[in-house]
C-alpha cells in the first residue's frame, strides 16, 4: 500500500498515539483506522452523522440505532475512553491525598507507596 505524506494537527496526532497504544497500533495506523471509519460512516446510507451525534450527546437512545450505527457509536466511545485513560495519572492523584496506598508491582508483590514517593 502506497502512503502519501500529510500534515496532521499535533493534538490529533497525540490522541491517535494514545488511542493506538491501547489497540497495538502506531499513531499512523490509528489515524488510518479513524479515516476508514469516517469514510464508511459518510458512505453509509443506513447511518447518519446526526443520529450518531445525538446519541453521543445523550440526546437519543443508543438502542434505537441500527446495528451499523451502534457500531460507529461504540468506536467513538472506545476512542473517548482511550483518550481519558491515557490522560490519567492515578499515582499523582493518590499522592495528593497525603495518604499511603497499596498496589502490586510487576511481579505481583504488594508494595506500600508513600505520598512523597516517586516510584509508583
Amino acid at each position: 500500500m502506497a502512503t502519501m505524506p500529510t500534515r496532521i494537527d499535533q493534538t490529533l496526532f497525540e490522541a491517535a498515539k494514545a488511542a493506538g497504544e491501547l489497540h497495538s497500533r502506531s499513531a499512523a495506523q490509528q489515524l488510518d483506522h479513524w479515516a476508514r471509519v469516517g469514510r464508511e460512516l459518510e458512505a453509509s446510507p443506513a447511518v447518519t452523522h446526526d443520529e450518531i451525534a445525538r446519541v453521543l450527546a445523550g440526546q437519543a437512545s443508543y438502542d434505537a440505532l441500527t446495528d451499523r450505527a451502534q457500531a460507529f457509536v461504540r468506536v467513538s466511545w472506545n476512542d473517548q475512553v482511550a483518550e481519558r485513560i491515557a490522560g490519567l495519572d492515578l499515582a499523582d492523584q493518590l499522592r495528593s491525598t497525603g495518604q499511603p496506598w497499596v498496589e502490586a508491582d510487576a511481579d505481583g508483590n504488594v508494595v506500600v507507596r508513600e505520598p512523597g514517593s516517586t516510584g509508583a
